[in-house]
C-alpha cells in the first residue's frame, strides 16, 4: 500500500487525502519524522482537515517535537471547533496538554 501511495505522489497526484493516508501508514510504522512531513503537507493542502491536524500533532509529539506538536494541536482544535468536530477537538485538547507538560520539563527549556 505504501509503495502505491508513494507512486501516486511521484506521478503528481498530490492532495490532502493522499498525504494523510501516507502519513497515517508511516505513523503506524513508527516513521514519525516522515509521517510528520506528509501530514504537514496534508494540512497545507487543506487547512480545514481536522483529522490531519490531529495526526500531524501526534506525529510531531512522537518525533520529540513538543513545541511544534503543541502548535499543531492548537490549530487543529480551532479547525475542529469551526467545523463542529467536537470529538476531534476534545482529543486534541488532551494531546495539547501532554505536549505542554513536555514543554514545561527542565530538559525542554
Amino acid at each position: 500500500m505504501r509503495e502505491q501511495l508513494e507512486n501516486m505522489l511521484a506521478a503528481g497526484h498530490d492532495g490532502p487525502l493522499l498525504r494523510f493516508s501516507l502519513g497515517d501508514l508511516l505513523f503506524k510504522a513508527d516513521e514519525t519524522a516522515e509521517a510528520a512531513r506528509h501530514l504537514g503537507a496534508a494540512v497545507a493542502h487543506d487547512p480545514e482537515y481536522s483529522a490531519a491536524w490531529k495526526l500531524y500533532g501526534q506525529s510531531l509529539a512522537a518525533d520529540d517535537r513538543p513545541r511544534e506538536a503543541f502548535e499543531a494541536f492548537n490549530t487543529g482544535i480551532e479547525v475542529a471547533e469551526r467545523r463542529g468536530d467536537h470529538q476531534a477537538a476534545k482529543e486534541m485538547r488532551v494531546f495539547a496538554k501532554r505536549a505542554q507538560k513536555h514543554l514545561d520539563t527542565p530538559d525542554n527549556e
